[in-house]
């Protein structure tokens, strides 16, 4: 990553998001905003060129997107008035917030979150006052030393969308995470997803999945932590949450579409954990 420039990663994922809009009609998570983020940009990773491959790797963006939305929103509906987006990339919740007296802080690496704002300004996007800029690369600075410099309050509540991040992250950086979160008031919740190991998928699989690695690495980019089921929630017990939900990719995106689909495991686990009281 140069300076003044995005996470490659972050615009391809954007642009999962704008051609659900274009492509699905929005049919999992609506956003106004995601065709507009990324006029004119051309997607930098291209890894899955078979169209029904990328169909469903939009439709798992997409349910995450709108798990974290709809969670959020219960959330708000519960009393939380702070939100926090580790590794925000494009993403346009605090831009499209419609909860009244929610602060939104997006946390990201500086070089990704100086090309955003410059990026929002291009695209006539409008930056609110309920949002606050964090500028944090993980491996270098904690989160705990971030938001500390900010008006976050870590005796409240917080709702935490934790999505495209963790795989990118070494396991140290993760847990150290974790229990920064878990240190929050009671009632915290996280909404983030990870990746299983190559060999918990099929052989047809695990080529795709080398070929993204291949491009990933050239990138600099490249994936650092996978998880089974049953190490995630070790990971997260071990740091004080406990566990609300697990879905796997099938699961989460058949919830929104109202379908069975085949059990295929490429494509992230969206898990929600809670600070319990």
């Amino acid at each position: 990553m140069q300076t003044g420039e995005p996470s490659r990663t972050a615009m391809g994922v954007a642009i999962y998001r704008a051609e659900h809009q274009l492509e699905d009609g929005g049919r999992i998570f609506t956003d106004p905003l995601a065709v507009r983020v990324v006029d004119g940009m051309v997607d930098p990773l291209n890894i899955h060129e078979d169209p029904a491959i990328r169909r469903r790797m939009r439709l798992i963006i997409a349910a995450r997107a709108r798990y974290a939305d709809d969670a959020l929103a219960a959330a708000v509906a519960a009393g939380t008035t702070q939100a926090v987006v580790l590794g925000a990339g494009l993403d346009t919740l605090a831009y499209r917030n419609p909860h009244a007296g929610l602060r939104v802080y997006e946390i990201d690496h500086p070089a990704t979150q100086e090309w955003k704002r410059n990026r929002l300004r291009e695209t006539a996007i409008d930056i609110p006052g309920s949002v606050t800029y964090v500028p944090v690369d993980f491996e270098r600075q904690t989160l705990e030393q971030a938001m500390a410099a900010t008006e976050f309050d870590p005796g409240r509540p917080a709702f935490v969308i934790w999505l495209g991040v963790v795989v990118y992250l070494t396991g140290d950086a993760i847990r150290a995470t974790l229990r920064y979160l878990a240190g929050l008031a009671p009632g915290t919740e996280v909404v983030l997803d990870y990746a299983q190991p190559v060999r918990a998928v099929t052989p047809e699989e695990q080529a795709m999945a080398e070929v993204r690695e291949a491009r990933l690495a050239a990138l600099g980019e490249r994936w650092l932590s996978l998880f089974t089921p049953e190490e995630m929630a070790g990971e997260l017990r071990a740091a004080g949450f406990e566990i609300a939900e697990d879905l796997d990719p099938a699961a989460a995106i058949g919830r929104y579409l109202g379908a069975d689909l085949p059990a295929e495991r490429l494509g992230p686990h969206i898990v929600r954990a809670v600070v319990p009281s």
